[in-house]
């Protein structure tokens, strides 16, 4: 609701005043972060050139003084950028609280905080406790949880702002109603390049993601559209702000592909945080599996379903079921047991260890670790024994090792046993076992199991040093793969985004993904996002009756643009480029999201010479948005303001095939057309 004329005036007489005390701000800073810094040089180089004259302890002394003041005015640099960033845009929205004292608050929000000369809040930044206010309650009774406690009161005014260019030109005043102006019109803007950061418009149902600190481990279920990417980012955000000694060198995110990674790569920068670590699942077996040349991509993977070309479907589907985790670990227990020192050793003409000692030491003292560690640690005990404390021949008592033991750190044969024994599950000939062991490029299902097995023989990559893991399109990952991520991340706490509906692997799926729940540490919390932003009503009513979904709730309002369908076409390209030159017309953004790979080279090539069009696949990182052509699992979390969807008459989707569907349909924003 707009507000009144005399308000009006007295907010730009606010905001023009905050944008004087801005510049002021800044100006001082500036000074003092140029100033701060002549003088380390200074210091530096003072230091440098009387090196010789200090002890120990006065250059650890001096040392220890001159990191404090490096960091201090590396704090007020990132606080300076800060400021430049919200210079042009000083805040976004204001609460009025009332105390229980009765004392009024008017809290102004920004993307960080201000202070006057008498350190006096001007600016509140977006993630102080108080300003969850904005986003949980409309205006009445309410409550907010500081480190302090549980502060109560009551909300009398909510208000959101449009400026630009320090200039106020728009107020309005809302409460928690979804459908109010600012959330409207930030909604019907076309799709970018880059996702964006959506401070101004977080929904109550996502500020419970974002601001939980109860629970180590959160588990999203969130439907197309519901904001789960946006959510993670400002969630890191938040955390970032809220837990002391956590930088974003401690968080790391799972994205689905390079692509993703692009997408999301400015929403924190445009928060004032730096981006986090982000790989990919297949980067990690990349760096972990050596035994082969390269690992097949997820994206290939499900490609190979799709397109028909799997010789062993239910082979593959075995390889991905929890089934046969229990199985593998059966049958690495055995390896384990049988695992033994045939005969003593003799090092030197003098050493001599008995082969029962050498057991010894293998199945009881280091049991602990796993089988080919326990190797090293006897090779290196052994030396310490013999040569007084030092390893410099644990080389030699290591040949001599491997040379008794009935074991020997040869992957691919420990995993093609599997196969050949009586704990794996399908009776499978030689030749099939070694058409999937002797390639250059191990399959990705094999490759999740490569790796587990090399993890427990001889210990996964332990990365001690990451605090909070991100893992976004959570139903893409079997439970083996959350065995393995919790096994190198074990201090880690977890957020845990993804979207059961959304599943485009046809060979594992979950009821819910509450069932991740009991395989992580400390407290799990499962959170559901049942409201879509992205797609228009009239989109979503079709794509609810693609899985029959009946909780989905578009929050767009109506365009009256129905979803439009076109068959038995007599000219596929004539009808293909009128109607994306209709859709660019009105669109900055336009998709055509084909079924696979092979179909979308096929489009690419009947239309490149009549636009400027890019052919997207899973390695793309950069790529013009205005128009791309894309196979449906490669656009998962990705957006459109318009959508054509096409797959040829003889590779239509199958009923076993509807959430790839599904994920193709949702992409879309305004209008959506089916080529079948």
């Amino acid at each position: 609701m707009a507000i009144s004329e005399v308000e009006f005036q007295k907010e730009a007489k606010i905001l023009d005043k905050v944008g004087k005390l801005l510049s002021e701000t800044l100006d001082n800073l500036g000074f003092d972060v140029s100033k701060e810094e002549e003088q380390l040089i200074t210091f530096k180089k003072m230091m440098w050139e009387n090196a010789n004259s200090f002890d120990d302890a006065e250059e650890s002394q001096v040392m220890l003084a001159t990191s404090e003041e490096e960091n201090k005015n590396l704090m007020k640099k990132k606080y300076f950028q800060k400021l430049l960033q919200i210079k042009k845009k000083p805040y976004f929205a204001s609460i009025v609280f009332k105390d229980e004292d009765g004392e009024i608050f008017n809290i102004y929000m920004s993307l960080t905080y201000l202070k006057d000369k008498s350190a006096n809040n001007i600016l509140y930044d977006w993630r102080s406790p108080i300003c969850s206010l904005f986003y949980d309650y409309e205006t009445g009774p309410c409550e907010y949880k500081a480190p302090g406690g549980i502060f109560q009161g009551e909300l009398k005014r909510k208000r959101q702002y449009k400026i630009a260019d320090n200039k106020l030109i728009g107020v309005f005043d809302n409460t928690l109603n979804i459908d109010d102006e600012v959330l409207q019109e930030v909604l019907a803007q076309e799709s970018n390049e880059k996702m964006k950061n959506v401070v101004n418009t977080i929904q109550q149902e996502q500020n419970k993601v974002i601001r939980n600190l109860e629970d180590n481990n959160l588990i999203v279920q969130g439907i197309a559209g519901s904001g789960k990417t946006t959510v993670a980012l400002h969630r890191i955000a938040f955390l970032l702000y809220r837990l002391e000694r956590l930088s974003s060198n401690n968080i790391l995110i799972f994205s689905p592909n390079n692509i993703f990674t692009e997408y999301i790569s400015e929403v924190l920068p445009s928060l004032g945080e730096a981006n986090t670590l982000q790989t990919t699942f297949n980067d990690y077996l990349a760096t972990f599996i050596k035994e082969y040349k390269d690992v097949e991509d997820f994206t290939a993977f499900i490609s190979r379903y799709y397109s028909y070309q799997e010789d062993y479907p239910e082979l593959v589907k075995y390889k991905q079921s929890d089934t046969i985790i229990a199985d593998f670990d059966n049958y690495l227990t055995d390896y384990i047991e049988k695992a033994s020192f045939q005969k003593s050793i003799l090092e030197a003409e003098k050493n001599k260890v008995s082969k029962e000692e050498l057991n010894e030491l293998l199945h009881n003292k280091y049991d602990r670790l796993p089988l080919f560690e326990r190797v090293e640690e006897i090779a290196s005990k052994l030396s310490q024994q013999f040569y007084k404390g030092t390893n410099k021949k644990k080389a030699s008592f290591l040949k001599l090792l491997k040379q008794s033991a009935n074991f020997e750190k040869d992957y691919k044969k420990i995993y093609q046993n599997f196969y050949l024994s009586d704990y794996c599950q399908m009776k499978l000939p030689l030749a099939t076992v070694n058409s999937f062991i002797n390639k250059d490029i191990i399959n990705y299902e094999d490759a999740l199991l490569f790796a587990y097995m090399k993890g427990k023989l001889e210990g996964f990559i332990y990365e001690g040093t990451i605090k909070q893991v991100i893992i976004d399109e959570a139903q893409d990952y079997n439970r083996l793969q959350y065995i393995i991520i919790t096994n190198i991340f074990k201090k880690a706490d977890f957020t845990i985004l993804g979207d059961i509906n959304q599943n485009i692997n046809p060979y594992y799926s979950y009821n819910s993904l509450e069932d991740l729940k009991d395989l992580f540490k400390g407290e799990s919390k499962y959170l559901e996002l049942l409201k879509t932003y992205r797609s228009s009503p009239e989109i979503i009513a079709y794509t609810n009756k693609i899985l029959n979904l009946q909780h989905v709730n578009a929050i767009r309002r109506d365009n009256n643009k129905p979803v439009v369908f076109r068959k038995n076409l007599p000219n596929l390209k004539d009808s293909l480029i009128a109607d994306i030159k209709k859709l660019q017309d009105s669109y900055k953004s336009t998709a055509v999201i084909t079924k696979d790979a092979k179909e979308a080279e096929k489009i690419y090539n009947l239309i490149k010479d009549d636009f400027d069009i890019s052919l997207v696949d899973a390695n793309s990182k950069n790529f013009k948005k205005e128009l791309v052509i894309i196979p449906a699992y490669t656009a998962k979390g990705l957006e459109f303001d318009s959508v054509i969807i096409y797959n040829d008459r003889d590779n239509s989707y199958r009923n076993n095939e509807r959430n790839l569907l599904y994920v193709a349909c949702t992409r879309s924003q305004h209008e959506l057309y089916i080529y079948n």
